[in-house]
């Protein structure tokens, strides 16, 4: 009777281990603090890593090789005591891609209005629906998020369930937050926090940036080992769909998080491409991207 149960609880572990979606690599950097124990940066990167790496986010099974990687880097800023903190918070998340060793970046953003209290011992545990801290929030936000980019880019709007829990996550916050305009949750702020972020993306007007995720992914990249000339095409059609999005939704806080990911990648594709295709993507980067105008430079080249 032991061997059974040591036998299902060995099966029930595996098939937990399969259902995790992420598999992100965590750091914590406190490069100003002055009274609060080092230790305690430590413990908080093994908790967040094991609230990331190991909690079951959704209710699908994912394979070791499906499983999302990612980096999420919290620099502390300031102490506010002993336990509470400004930070800031670097996240990027990557995406395989179809029939090669390539990986590309889906998800590449800076938060700079990250406020959290964490002490020694903590339990950081995330449950739907209910707020417990600040911290769990915040995190449990940008992992619904990625989820809803990543679906969002292997079919035609999967992302929406994903993308509804992280705005009921908003929902949840008390007035403290919610209503904060400093505290990155405000509808209130100046359009590029993470109340806009769900806002934009579930907005109708920007329904194309949507379906243009999807169209770049599986209509481009995914087909790039099998057919460049095709998988072009469609890259192309993806981005003059983020410029139809720019043009309905101007400034845009996800049109520039587009740009600030696919720069380099758009760059490196089409610097081999017809004279009509190098035009077509550096007026549509330069317009949607102008403060990074230079960076296109190469595709005219």
């Amino acid at each position: 009777m032991k061997d059974f149960w040591i036998l299902v609880i060995a099966v029930f572990a595996f098939v937990s281990a399969e259902a995790q979606e992420f598999f992100f690599n965590i750091e914590v950097n406190a490069p100003t603090t002055q009274t609060a124990d080092p230790r305690l940066f430590e413990e908080l990167k093994n908790r967040v890593t094991e609230l990331i790496n190991n909690r079951q986010w959704s209710k699908e099974s994912y394979e070791d090789h499906e499983r999302i990687k990612g980096n999420l880097n919290i620099t502390i800023s300031s102490e506010l005591s002993s336990t509470a903190f400004a930070a800031e918070l670097s996240i990027q998340a990557i995406r395989p891609v179809y029939g090669a060793s390539y990986e590309t970046t889906l998800f590449n953003h800076i938060d700079k209005e990250f406020v959290f209290e964490f002490e020694a011992s903590t339990p950081v545990i995330y449950s739907d629906n209910i707020f417990t801290d600040n911290l769990t929030s915040v995190i449990a936000f940008y992992m619904y998020y990625i989820l809803g980019l990543d679906h969002d880019s292997f079919s035609l709007y999967g992302g929406d369930p994903y993308y509804q829990i992280a705005s009921e996550i908003i929902s949840a916050l008390p007035s403290e937050y919610a209503q904060d305009q400093r505290s990155g949750w405000s509808s209130k702020a100046n359009g590029r926090n993470r109340y806009f972020m769900i806002e934009n993306i579930l907005s109708p007007r920007i329904r194309s940036y949507r379906k243009a995720l999807y169209d770049y992914h599986r209509k481009g990249l995914d087909l790039m080992a099998q057919n460049a000339e095709e998988a072009k095409v469609g890259m192309l059609e993806a981005l003059k769909g983020i410029e139809a999005a720019n043009e309905d939704y101007p400034n845009s806080m996800i049109v520039q998080m587009f740009s600030n990911s696919k720069a380099q990648e758009v760059t490196d594709v089409f610097s081999v491409a017809s004279r009509n295709q190098k035009n077509d993507v550096y007026r549509i980067m330069t317009t949607i991207d102008p403060a990074n105008r230079n960076k296109y430079i190469p595709i005219r080249r």
